[in-house]
């Protein structure tokens, strides 16, 4: 576990004011790496030596051991592929770690999880009159898998993966219509527009997302899956995976909410899928 994953794994055993350093430190982990302790402690309005306390507690000698251990984790891995994998990696190897690394980020993104959002989010699906699901990229095929899962919930449902789409949808949808829109970076400037655009007519926006990011501002309903991979930099992972996780737990959500003649009706679905399968063998 690098110092990124160690210090968002022990964000609810730190203090008040040592959150305030980690806080800091996660939203921008490259800008750390310039800065004094002072500028440090500014920023994160609090003490010269209680950040001294948190490097301490994160096992390093002081603020410029932090800072060593900082730039490490943040140079780990190998460009546009995984920051875990190394390019001498065996088969073994980078399977291992990818397995690895994943499991230790859905751990993260369940602790970063607020289940009042999640309660929220299943109220206005559940009550919804449509619902859209819009990404781009990697987190395109989260919404296409988010489609699959809701077209059989009997209530209509749309994935688009084009912007033009995407933008024509959020225009036409009104107050009773839900918006999901889905990105780990939270930063691509299109989304950002889409959700603004579907919120100024009156749709419920959701936003799976990084917590304070631009997306983020412009949603009604933000559940943040914080998980530390830098996009930019790799291919996207862990945060994919943590993302269909959550449109799980949101599918779960809407199934358990509308009670067992729902069920009935989804099992009515299943039956009807039987004959498109071979029997399975004993």
């Amino acid at each position: 576990m690098n110092i990124l994953e160690k210090i968002t794994n022990e964000l609810d055993t730190l203090s008040k004011s040592e959150r305030k350093v980690a806080e800091v430190i996660l939203s921008s982990p490259s800008t750390v790496i310039h800065s004094s302790i002072a500028a440090l402690a500014k920023q994160a309005n609090i003490s010269e030596p209680t950040v001294n306390r948190f490097c301490r507690r994160l096992d390093t000698k002081g603020y410029p051991d932090f800072k060593l251990h900082l730039a490490q984790s943040l140079a780990n891995g190998t460009p546009y592929v995984n920051r875990h994998v190394d390019e001498n990696d065996n088969a073994e190897e980078y399977t291992s770690k990818i397995f690895e690394s994943t499991m230790a980020s859905l751990e993260l993104a369940r602790k970063s999880l607020d289940a009042s959002l999640i309660n929220r989010a299943v109220d206005v699906l559940t009550q919804a009159n449509k619902i859209s699901f819009f990404g781009l990229g990697a987190s395109a095929i989260v919404a296409h898998d988010a489609q699959n899962k809701f077209f059989r919930f009997n209530v209509p449902v749309v994935y688009f993966d084009d912007i033009l789409m995407q933008r024509m949808s959020a225009i036409n949808s009104r107050q009773g219509d839900v918006v999901v829109v889905i990105s780990h970076t939270g930063r691509t400037k299109s989304l950002v527009e889409v959700a603004s655009l579907a919120k100024e007519n009156d749709a419920t926006v959701i936003g799976i997302t990084t917590t304070d990011t631009p997306l983020a501002k412009e949603c009604s309903i933000v559940l943040s899956v914080d998980v530390i991979e830098d996009t930019d930099l790799y291919m996207p992972m862990s945060s994919r995976i943590a993302q269909l996780a959550l449109i799980d737990v949101l599918a779960t959500g809407f199934t358990l909410r509308r009670g067992s003649k729902f069920r009935d009706n989804l099992k009515k679905v299943k039956d009807s899928l039987r004959s498109s399968r071979f029997e399975k063998k004993d």
